[in-house]
């Protein structure tokens, strides 16, 4: 399988930002189930075709950058979203690439049955999992993504846990509240991440962080 039936939403064939200390291909996959209030890729929650190249397309520019990129990135919106992503993800390593994944662990089972074939996760978390409708608008959120962070921690895969903060969705108590979380898994505080105005469409969080 060459992964073509996986919908992208756009394609950076270049980024030293996405995956710490590499040089990525980033694949920006379409469609997530969580509706995050501050998400700056907006564009990228409905699900669909997406308005990005056809993979097999960007399989053909990863043919000719073998030896000048470390990795290839799956960001999004949510990759594990795409049923394909296993297929996307072994078309790649088949070009001895090594694979990053950006995700907030909406599926621990897709995501379980991925980490074998993972080389590094970028896990957003949220806000304390007890929260996390506020944040995301779906129920039962906040279980998912810790099923899948306990899942990732436990798996010898690298992994970086990132967490944005705007002051009036997560206030100092909530994010001491997160961190107590996390150190019930045995892991250390979250990198916090500021609110980006850019992509956002909540006028209410826009204005508040003004």
């Amino acid at each position: 399988m060459n992964g073509a039936d996986i919908a992208v939403g756009g394609f950076t064939p270049l980024s030293s930002c996405d995956w710490p200390g590499e040089l990525t291909a980033t694949v920006f996959c379409q469609g997530c189930p969580l509706a995050c209030r501050y998400c700056h890729n907006a564009d990228l929650i409905p699900p669909g075709r997406g308005g990005g190249p056809e993979f097999a397309t960007i399989l053909s520019v990863l043919d000719r950058r073998r030896g000048l990129l470390d990795g290839v990135l799956f960001s999004g919106g949510e990759p594990t979203l795409q049923k394909a992503l296993p297929d996307a993800i072994a078309a790649v390593r088949a070009r001895g690439f090594r694979v990053g994944l950006h995700t907030a662990g909406p599926y621990p089972d897709r995501l379980a049955r991925l980490l074998s074939q993972l080389d590094w996760v970028g896990f957003d978390v949220k806000a304390p999992f007890a929260d996390y409708e506020r944040i995301t608008g779906v129920p039962g959120s906040g279980v998912r993504a810790r099923e899948s962070l306990v899942a990732l921690a436990g798996s010898g895969v690298a992994f970086e846990v990132r967490t944005t903060v705007h002051p009036w969705l997560l206030a100092d108590a909530d994010l001491v509240r997160l961190d107590a979380d996390l150190a019930a898994l045995g892991l250390g505080p979250t990198r916090r991440q500021p609110f980006r105005a850019e992509g956002c469409r909540d006028a209410e969080l826009l204005l508040k962080a003004g």
